[in-house]
């Protein structure tokens, strides 16, 4: 019998006119088009529209290019939530190179090891971090040119680096700049390191089909009007920023810069300019709770928000809503461009308790619009779990949100994807609804006398009692046991609560041996980004000193 011929495979191919490669460069060059008079950046007394932004945007790339930087090298940059940091994110990749954002908070030798394993080319760094940068650079063993961003709203101390400041580096650039987009979407878009807890931290890279999908994904599976005012409480150099430079260019709407996360800034910035949106870790939005209610006064519209980074305590969504705001939980991590699953909504919750709303909506849920999977599998056979809400497993990614892999790693990067799966690392249970719901990190399960506890469950707990800020749950190691729950508890300002106290209230509210046998009380060490250093604690757990 002869083979049969697929009709809709002859003669029907690619080509300039039916197909261009993804690339959310393609969203500012649309709102500068559309809307070339709306606000598309405020930061301190300084306001750029789309129009003028698109034009920095088209001068940087323009001189990078005239600096030699083009296809496949690295440009790093050391920058706060300024506008400079959202015209990288364009700029950048319009001379087909790579952007590499460094976390603010790291020391001289990991921005050292980040440079080098990058290969930068060039560096574009705050005044404010030239102590820290200038002692990597000393580390490099090689000269990268330098362009300091000197930000008219920061007057701290710092020093100029390079030979050039970054608004005469862009005065020697073309605003009219013919840029091109990738040769083909996988192309890298930009290198983003994990928090490199133990050993040096591995570079993800995302490209620009990913980055197109995941900055569109952020509007759709949120919810997100047109025009949109975001503040930017979460860093930008984290996962860049979940994709939201890109994202703000689609909706045209309005980033409102923020140097530096503060309570009373973030209020201040949501009554002046009508903000509507921003994300944050559970701390932003703890902050924002327990702050003063007159800090919040005048502020009569909706504003809307994401959670992300650890599961987030009950005590945080319930407190978010008593204040007003509508708080969403996303989830995802460095290797999925930041959030590829939201907990999303159903119209019938509103009818239920706070309680029950409350445990509703704190759970990971279901993959974004434009992810194509995210499941709960066992890691040895590779299948799904039971819809029963009981039985764990770890939570798995499949999709165009989902990194090229880890730059010089192949090791890693075929680790990461065993079985055609994202492996994150995270145990989670599969609930009757099809919604994931973690239950912890494989690493920060407690394993007590043969029996597993959650460390999220007994947090969740903690964070119920009226004076717990934030609190952190890791194992101590015990004679008897083996393991057994250390907490670590930052209490609200003001507030008072002893040992026996929390013990007794977590023992009140689940099984006996789940309780912590320790509570510490202090500072709980963070990432800039807000997350609970585990790590950090599990040291100090281990020694006797730390918790006698």
């Amino acid at each position: 019998m002869a083979q049969r011929t697929n009709p809709y495979q002859t003669d029907l191919d690619k080509n300039q006119a039916n197909y261009v490669p993804l690339t959310p460069l393609s969203f500012i060059d649309r709102s500068a088009y559309v809307y070339p008079d709306r606000t598309a950046v405020i930061h301190g007394r300084r306001r750029y529209t789309w129009k003028e932004t698109y034009a920095r945007c088209r001068r940087l790339a323009s001189a990078l290019a005239r600096r030699g930087i083009g296809a496949g090298d690295t440009v790093a940059v050391m920058l706060n939530n300024t506008p400079e940091m959202v015209e990288c994110h364009f700029g950048v990749p319009m001379v087909k190179a790579v952007l590499n954002t460094l976390n603010t908070r790291l020391d001289a030798e990991a921005i050292a090891f980040m440079l080098n394993h990058g290969e930068a080319r060039i560096l574009i760094t705050d005044r404010e971090y030239s102590a820290t940068v200038a002692k990597a650079l000393a580390q490099l063993g090689r000269k990268i040119p330098v362009v300091d961003v000197d930000d008219s709203e920061y007057s701290g101390p710092g020093e100029r680096l390079g030979d050039v400041e970054y608004e005469a580096f862009l005065a020697g650039g073309d605003p009219e700049f013919a840029w091109s987009g990738p040769d083909d979407e996988w192309d890298a878009i930009s290198l983003n390191y994990t928090s490199g807890t133990t050993g040096n931290p591995k570079g993800v890279v995302y490209h620009h089909r990913g980055a197109y999908l995941n900055a569109v994904s952020n509007i759709v599976s949120w919810g997100m009007p047109p025009h949109a005012v975001y503040l930017w409480t979460l860093p930008m150099f984290h996962c860049n920023g979940w994709c939201f430079p890109w994202t703000m260019a689609a909706n045209s709407g309005t980033n409102v810069c923020l140097r530096r996360v503060d309570p009373k800034l973030i209020f201040e910035a949501i009554r002046e300019h009508k903000v509507t949106h921003y994300c944050g870790a559970p701390i932003v939005h703890s902050m924002l709770i327990n702050a003063p209610a007159e800090w919040r006064e005048g502020i009569n519209h909706k504003v809307f928000a994401l959670v992300a980074a650890a599961p987030p305590p009950a005590a945080v969504i319930e407190g978010m809503e008593r204040i007003g705001f509508d708080i969403t939980h996303v989830y995802g991590l460095t290797e999925t461009y930041g959030p590829a699953a939201v907990c999303a909504k159903h119209e019938e919750w509103n009818g239920l308790t706070i309680n029950e709303r409350t445990r509703l909506n704190g759970r990971q849920g279901v993959r974004y619009h434009l992810q194509e999977g995210v499941t709960v599998l066992n890691p040895q056979t590779m299948e799904p779990v039971p819809r029963d809400g009981e039985t764990m497993g770890e939570i798995m990614f499949r999709g165009n949100i989902v990194m090229k892999g880890y730059l010089k790693n192949p090791k890693a990067t075929e680790e990461a994807f065993r079985g055609g799966w994202y492996h994150t690392g995270d145990l989670a249970v599969m609930q009757t609804d099809g919604y994931v719901k973690i239950k912890d990190r494989s690493k920060d399960v407690i394993i007590s006398g043969g029996e597993n506890i959650s460390s999220v469950e007994v947090e969740d707990v903690l964070y119920r009692h009226p004076a717990v800020m934030a609190a952190a749950v890791v194992a101590q190691p015990d004679p008897k046991w083996g393991e057994v729950p250390c907490a670590f508890v930052e209490l609200k300002e003001g507030a008072a609560a002893s040992e026996g106290e929390l013990i007794a209230f977590c023992r009140e509210r689940m099984a006996h041996f789940k309780a912590p046998r320790r509570v510490v009380f202090g500072p709980l060490p963070k990432t800039s980004t807000g997350k609970i250093q585990k790590f950090v604690l599990r040291e100090r757990a281990r020694s006797t000193d730390a918790i006698e």
